[in-house]
């Protein structure tokens, strides 16, 4: 047979592994982007595909749309579509570039007055949208958008004028933070762990990790969830665990946590994955696809954080 120069086809990973499994579901039930993605992170595959599906989703105005998000539906660019595509483009090494300047300029367009983000803006009206995510005509500026957004760019190198006052408002936030829910935690964790100063960042996560464990925010025992609150407007048994805030070992979030408690957290990760092959997702369900094609981008998360910490996906 002639060689026709294209590259192998990946290998697929042992049968009746955690990764095995998962990738029946992905193949199963996974928008193309997620697809790639799994391709890019388990079986060898390239950035270019996943780039070449990223493109779907990104609009004229250099900003992200199409239900990228799925919590979000229509074709506008949000924020929040927009968070989503740099965490994509970081995790193939993409993130810089022509690209991301356009994604920059998007930002600007759609800050608020104090330069930072709004969780959803006004041009969602009249597309679906989950009820958590409400539409309003003037929406303040959202930690839990912005902070993600300005770590990656910080954690990239990229440079843009965008970043000066969105990283203002990120300190500000982050260390006037005296009660809190598991995502704006997250949010800001995604924030320290990339901001260029680090003494700072070192010091503002010491204290977001004692507000933590005051507030009971981690799920740190599996075994007695009761003994843990869900954050007001959270879906029954919605409860985030250590590894949900320490997505890897070099996150400042993992010094919150003793081995003990992470190990029982990380167990429980892995014990979550479902007969079909995919992992669960905890937030409410509002509408059958939304639910639906979040499932592999948790499944993908899951086995990306297992294997961070050691643990045998396959």
């Amino acid at each position: 047979m002639a060689d026709t120069g294209a590259s192998p086809l990946p290998s697929a990973p042992p049968a009746r592994s955690p990764l095995f499994s998962a990738e029946q579901f992905v193949w199963l039930t996974a928008r193309v982007l997620e697809q790639r993605l799994f391709a890019y992170h388990f079986l060898r595959g390239a950035p270019d595909a996943v780039e070449a599906a990223l493109d779907a989703y990104r609009n004229p105005d250099g900003g992200y749309g199409h239900a990228l998000e799925p919590d979000l539906r229509g074709p506008v660019s949000q924020p929040l579509h927009t968070a989503h595509a740099l965490r994509v483009l970081d995790a193939v090494g993409r993130c810089g570039g022509q690209r991301v300047e356009r994604v920059c300029r998007y930002l600007t367009s759609v800050s608020t007055a104090d330069g930072a983000l709004p969780a959803v803006h006004p041009s969602q009206r009249g597309y679906p949208a989950a009820p958590f995510v409400p539409v309003v005509d003037d929406p303040p500026s959202d930690l839990l958008t912005t902070a993600p957004v300005v770590g990656l760019l910080h954690r990239n190198e990229v440079w843009h004028a965008w970043l000066f006052r969105a990283t203002d408002f990120c300190w500000q936030a982050v260390e006037n933070l005296e009660k809190s829910h598991p995502y704006e935690v997250q949010a800001a964790v995604a924030f320290l762990d990339c901001v260029p100063d680090r003494p700072r960042a070192q010091a503002a996560a010491d204290r977001l990790g004692r507000l933590v464990r005051e507030q009971r925010l981690a799920a740190l025992d599996p075994d007695r969830l009761d003994a843990y609150p869900v954050a007001p407007g959270y879906a029954p048994g919605e409860h985030h665990f250590p590894h949900d805030f320490a997505r890897s070992p070099a996150s400042l979030a993992r010094a919150w946590f003793t081995d003990e408690e992470m190990v029982r957290s990380l167990d429980h990760l892995a014990a979550e994955q479902r007969a079909d092959g995919g992992w669960p997702v905890r937030r409410r369900h509002w509408a059958p696809v939304p639910a639906l094609e979040a499932r592999p981008m948790v499944t993908i998360e899951a086995l990306c954080t297992l294997r961070a910490y050691g643990r045998f996906v396959g």
